[in-house]
């Protein structure tokens, strides 16, 4: 073969034969010349590349904010006539709601959820069954505390009246840790509990059953004591405020990652059910922890003691509980030792390693950084505004010191408008939770389109905007607490038996999609405002009731669609027994 019939058969080859011949090799000992060139980026480059990725992720949470800020400050000054207090202040703490929540976000999906897949395919592999199970629970208790609205009861605990609802006073201030530290095991419960179904295939009604049993009998218990009865509504709030965007999504991706590993988790419905658990564990866990409190103090050692407390306060006042500081250094306390236990486990447990550490260690900077920064805009922001509407929604029906203009209406039309507000306030939130959506979504897909993502979406905005105007009649009206709730969980049990176990999963785990970061502090703040108005002992209870009622709707819908579904096959035999007849 001649040179050129050569060339013309390999032209790559030939290309490549003279490029390594008349290119002169590289010295490995420069090390300057075998580096990569930089890419250089002007200033104006960089702002049209980080453009889109920002404003992505803060449009999320500005669909969120904005909205319900709007709505509550609309109404407080169209309908309730009363002006915005410190208007720069709700501005720059609901900005740095945004900001933070968004960065937060953002360092969760890139910083702490690769731990929780790594941790959750390789575990089952390199550890015993009884380990993969004690460090499961251990990081039940992180992602409590690194919950951005685990933060809101820690914030609210000074506005309980001592004298009215010692007990509660007395968790919400002196006991705050062991408070997080018990709804952190319930949920750390749940988290095994919930791998051990993944796992071994359990049905979740049973669990539930089971669960509801040791709840209904310690709510009974407090309820007869009229010291414990003004715990109800927290216990029972802490199960919403528990299932978030940080324990959802950590602890469903390791225990559907060591479900896969034991070859269980092929069904479509494996990650569903460990959202109920984490709801009905915590308040078993506060309500045991109420019951134990109160055989180690009596309600007037408290009172003198918060007394004596508030007196020293006043003779020495401190800054730093009123600064933007110790927002920040709870933001810290609530990251890092999750961030440290799950470097423990992923390096020291498993000897492994992370695939990309700068991008990890990015978004682990992102998630400290947004929770500091959501903390600050929690006080200032969502807390402040939904405690100032709810210190004055009263207004609307009776005689308020700090509106000139109340009563705005009569006692019946004003009770209607306050109800009414709740119920829009309810839905509008709810339809703003971005999970929702997804939630819908996996739904429709897993039942075949029998389920719409727009059914699930409006029977689940729908009983939430139920529960919250319950819980804010509760409030102005004056009916207790577990008169209601009980019988709705008895309701939503009913509804259980009868439902298939799609539904049953779907429905359960429905009322944790509910609770978000921006719903929970703004209820929690609205009701206690609400509740110091009307002198109410105590403004919980509105969570438990949003979580209970989305169930019953979805639960009810299921079964609606499972008759349906049933009847369509006898309606097509029937036409075409028709068909053959003529």
């Amino acid at each position: 073969m001649r040179y050129g019939e050569f060339v013309a058969k390999h032209k790559i080859r030939h290309t490549e034969l003279s490029y390594n011949l008349l290119t002169p090799k590289p010295d490995p000992s420069d090390t300057k010349s075998m580096r990569p060139e930089r890419i250089q980026v002007s200033a104006t480059r960089a702002a049209a590349l980080l453009g889109p990725y920002c404003s992505v992720r803060l449009m999320e949470q500005l669909k969120a904010v904005v909205p319900l800020a709007g709505y509550l400050l609309i109404f407080q000054l169209l309908v309730l006539n009363h002006p915005i207090q410190e208007a720069f202040s709700l501005f720059v703490g609901l900005v740095a709601v945004i900001v933070g929540l968004a960065v937060f976000m953002e360092g969760l999906n890139v910083g702490l959820m690769p731990f929780g897949t790594i941790i959750g395919d390789n575990l089952p592999k390199k550890a015993s069954m009884f380990v993969v199970l004690v460090i499961i629970g251990i990081l039940g208790v992180g992602v409590t505390f690194a919950e951005p609205a685990i933060g809101a009861l820690q914030a609210f605990g000074s506005s309980v009246d001592v004298t009215k609802a010692p007990y509660l006073y007395e968790l919400l201030n002196r006991w705050t840790l062991p408070l997080v530290l018990i709804v952190g095991a319930g949920v750390g419960l749940a988290a095994i509990l919930g791998t051990i179904r993944f796992v071994r295939g359990w049905s979740l009604k049973p669990m539930i059953y089971w669960a509801l049993v040791p709840v209904v009998i310690l709510t009974g218990y407090c309820w007869l004591d009229p010291n414990l009865r003004s715990i109800l509504g927290l216990a029972w709030d802490c199960g919403a405020v528990t299932t978030g965007p940080v324990t959802v999504p950590l602890v469903l991706s390791l225990g559907i990652g060591i479900a896969n590993a034991a070859g269980k988790g092929n069904s479509s419905l494996s990650g569903f059910g460990v959202v109920t658990m984490a709801s009905l564990f915590p308040i078993m866990a506060v309500l045991a922890l109420s019951i134990f409190v109160s055989f180690q103090i009596s309600p007037e050692e408290i009172i003198a003691a918060a007394q004596a407390q508030s007196s020293a306060v006043v003779a020495e006042p401190t800054v730093w509980d009123q600064t933007p500081v110790s927002e920040v250094v709870l933001g810290v306390r609530a990251i890092l030792p999750l961030v440290l236990f799950l470097m423990f486990v992923l390096f020291i447990v498993l000897k492994s390693s992370l695939p990309n550490r700068m991008v990890t260690v990015y978004g682990l900077i992102l998630s400290i950084l947004g929770m500091c920064i959501f903390n600050v805009g929690l006080t200032y922001g969502l807390g402040a505004i939904g405690g100032q509407t709810g210190s004055v929604l009263p207004a609307a029906f009776m005689e308020l010191p700090i509106s000139p203009a109340s009563p705005i209406f009569s006692e019946v039309v004003g009770l209607i408008i306050v109800i009414g507000f709740a119920f829009l306030l309810g839905f509008g939130a709810t339809l703003a939770e971005p999970a929702l959506n997804a939630l819908g979504l996996t739904v429709q897909k897993l039942t075949n389109g029998a389920f719409k993502k727009s059914m699930l979406m409006y029977s689940v905005a729908g009983g939430v905007s139920v529960g919250i105007a319950l819980g804010i009649a509760k409030l102005v009206i004056g009916f207790d607490l577990a008169t209601v709730l009980i019988p709705l969980y008895a309701v939503g049990v009913i509804l259980t038996v009868f439902s298939s176990e799609e539904f049953v999963n779907v429905g359960w785990d429905s009322a944790g999609v509910t609770t978000g970061p921006v719903t929970v502090p703004l209820v929690l703040a609205m009701g206690l405002g609400l509740g110091n108005a009307v002198s109410a002992v105590e403004g919980f209870g509105i969570l438990s009731l949003a979580s209970i009622c989305p169930i019953i709707a979805v639960l009810s819908m299921g079964i609606y669609i499972q008759v349906m579904q049933s009847r369509a096959p006898k309606k097509t035999a029937t036409s075409i027994e028709g068909l053959e007849s003529e």
